[in-house]
C-alpha cells in the first residue's frame, strides 16, 4: 500500500504506507490525501529505488 500527499501548489508525492515524508527540505506544506492499494508500474519502481516519488504539476502543464 501506499500513501498520497499533495502540497499547496498541489505536487504529488507516493511513500509506501507508514514511512514519513523523505524530503527535508521539501516546500510547501504536505497533506495526506489517501492511502492506494496499487500504483503504476514506474511510481512503484521510483518509490523502490529511492523510497519516494514526486511530481511537480508544472511538469505537466501545457505550454
Amino acid at each position: 500500500m501506499f500513501d498520497v500527499y499533495l502540497n499547496d501548489r498541489r505536487d504529488l508525492l507516493v511513500v509506501r504506507n507508514g514511512l514519513p515524508i523523505p524530503l527535508p527540505g521539501a516546500t510547501g506544506r504536505w497533506r495526506k490525501k489517501k492511502k492506494v492499494a496499487s500504483v503504476s508500474e514506474d511510481i512503484k519502481l521510483a518509490v523502490e529505488r529511492q523510497g519516494y516519488y514526486m511530481r511537480k504539476l508544472t511538469n505537466f502543464k501545457k505550454r
